[in-house]
């Protein structure tokens, strides 16, 4: 029975090739018997004596394929720019997917790597439909300037930009997405310098990246966070070489394994003969680089400037500018867009619960053309709900419950409805708690489903509101469910969960039923919509009820089921975006 074959690329020319060879005898050494290791090396001239070194690497479960990519090249010659990028190296890893048809998936490594862990362990690992798997750039996580670089330049969080010298690439996808086409496109467009294709891949892949452990690219640089004898993969980034510096961090490795194969002493050689003038070069470089990072920052036509002022739609510009600045000064509670005029809800203009024939069969039709509506948003991909997590706490409820949610969309309360209609609560009904003047003021078809959608606005009458506040005390208790937005405000596709208000959390003290903690997570589809932003793919994660507490006063129940809330949405938006929770403003709780 023939093992099954991982296919390994590396891409490099003929002065690199000997720490190529390095790395593959460290994969070797640690991979598993299990499997046969073809290795391909990417490249555009490397002598035949060079080839013969590497060759010796191979043997009857190790396959050794230098393909050259130039007859490649020359067959998209015409989509590429009158640029140099397209003959670097570290360019070539955006070219296996189509180059190899017959891999769903791969592995990437750069050279400059020795690997301490069985790199079937790494293909083996389920990314999903993910575009790859890769690890956290640290780079741009422990330096500010490269941390701000890559946010306001590139348009991706320092926490969730990736290292590209460690890649499981999800070969299927990059062909169906097309993100060779679209980095030949952005070549084109934009003009990314620092750290040059792994930005672009950066760009491209934004949202549809699966996180590997951080051991399976341990870069020397900076803080680790774990102890050495971990890593599954040592990355010897920048001019952090051994073969530079006798005194490289972790350098210990990589002799170990330079040692067993045919080109120590070249490469001892290297470091012997590398001078302190070339050393000073490097120190200098690494500074140019850091001021590269500044500097285009500091452009006015940086990347991120140009796709919000040309490409996209200014109202949404103006609101993305409007959310900075409220975060900045802790507005968390005050709407960023334009409500329609509002008007006071007097008590006998509604009947929250004891709807005549005629209303009845209002809410019955508008809830026919809503669904309608929905569907319709989702065939048209204007609605995309990629899952929904945590489903069985939903059908688990037995007991009427007060919903709480993230408020980022006038659409997202249909991911909840759609949430609500999957859990099967059959003879319970889903209310959905609205302003004041959403109700009384908002025209048209949207202010038709409004006002008929067992909607339960919120009014400034003293009278009415005591009726809504009657109204909840029957619904929950009637076993049925209330969605309310406990952050008060709608910031459009803001993804970090805001501080919250106590009003859902004393609608369900003062009723004794449950808190369902919703928060709906989003990353950018391939989709541009007509605003020229990505429409958001959501995941609707559910969380376990909360419950009142037996003997404490409502208000105690009040505020502990209101933390644990924050909390749980708090750990939802960490775990997922894997990103630390901060605001812009030190007003935040």
């Amino acid at each position: 029975m023939n093992n099954p074959i991982i296919p390994i690329f590396y891409a490099c020319d003929d002065n690199f090739l000997k720490f190529t060879v390095v790395s593959i005898r460290s994969i070797i050494d640690n991979a598993s018997k299990d499997y046969k290791y073809r290795f391909y090396i990417l490249h555009s001239g490397i002598s035949e004596d060079n080839k013969a070194i590497a060759y010796e690497l191979a043997d009857g479960d190790n396959e050794i394929i230098f393909t050259d990519v130039a007859d490649y090249l020359y067959t998209i010659a015409d989509k590429l720019p009158i640029r140099d990028y397209y003959s670097k190296t570290t360019y070539y890893r955006l070219f296996i997917a189509e180059m190899f048809p017959e891999y769903d998936k791969a592995i990437y490594i750069d050279s400059d790597t020795v690997v301490l862990g069985d790199m079937s362990e790494l293909y083996g690992t389920d990314i999903g439909d993910n575009y790859l798997g890769a690890c956290h750039e640290q780079a741009m996580i422990q330096v500010d300037e490269f941390g701000t670089y890559a946010e306001s330049v590139v348009g991706v969080s320092r926490y969730n930009f990736f290292n590209a010298g460690v890649l499981l690439i999800n070969c299927d996808q990059f062909r169906l997405h097309f993100v060779l086409d679209k980095f030949v496109r952005y070549l084109h467009e934009y003009n990314f310098v620092v750290t040059q294709d792994e930005d672009y891949l950066n760009l491209i892949c934004k949202d549809h990246i699966y996180w590997l452990d951080g051991r399976w690219n341990t870069e020397v640089f900076g803080e680790i966070g774990y102890d050495i004898g971990e890593a599954k993969v040592i990355h010897y980034i920048m001019t952090s070489k051994p073969w530079h510096y006798a005194d490289c961090r972790y350098g210990e490795f990589f002799w170990d394994y330079a040692k067993r194969t045919g080109v120590y002493g070249e490469i001892a050689e290297v470091l012997r003969a590398y001078t302190d003038e070339q050393k000073e070069r490097d120190r200098i470089s690494a500074e140019r680089l850091l001021q590269l990072a500044i500097e285009e920052t500091n452009r006015e036509d940086n990347f991120q400037r140009r796709m919000n002022e040309v490409k996209r739609a200014q109202d949404r510009v103006a609101i993305l500018k409007k959310i900075e600045e409220y975060e900045r000064e802790g507005r968390f509670d005050e709407d960023v867009e334009d409500d329609p005029p509002s008007r006071e809800l007097l008590p006998d203009e509604i009947e929250y619960v004891r709807k005549t024939a005629t209303e009845r069969l209002k809410t019955k039709f508008a809830y026919m053309i809503a669904r309608r509506f929905v569907y319709n948003l989702i065939d048209d991909k204007k609605l995309i709900i990629k899952e929904i997590k945590g489903l069985e706490h939903f059908r688990n409820l037995d007991s009427g419950a007060v919903i709480t949610c993230n408020h980022f969309n006038a659409f997202d309360s249909f991911a909840i409805q759609l949430a609500y209609e999957a859990a099967n609560q059959q003879g319970r009904t889903f209310y959905r708690v609205i302003r004041e003047g959403n109700y009384t003021s908002f025209p048209g078809f949207y202010g038709f489903l409004m006002r008929n959608c067992n909607t339960l606005p919120l009014s400034s009458n003293h009278q009415t509101l005591r009726k809504f506040n009657k109204a909840m005390t029957q619904i929950l208790s009637e076993g049925h469910f209330v969605l309310v937005y406990p952050e008060q405000s709608m910031w459009w596709n803001y993804r970090k969960p805001k501080p919250l208000k106590n009003g859902a959390y004393l609608f369900a003290a003062k009723n004794n039923v449950p808190v369902l903690p919703c928060f709906i997570t989003m990353q950018d589809s391939d989709i541009i919509g007509e605003d020229g932003f990505p429409i958001q793919e959501y995941t609707i994660n559910i969380s376990e009820p909360i419950y009142p507490a037996e003997g404490v006063s409502y208000r105690v129940n009040m505020n502990n089921m209101m933390e644990k809330n924050s909390e749980v949405w708090k750990n939802i938006y960490e775990a997922v975006y894997e990103i630390p929770l901060a605001y812009t403003t030190e007003k935040a709780q």
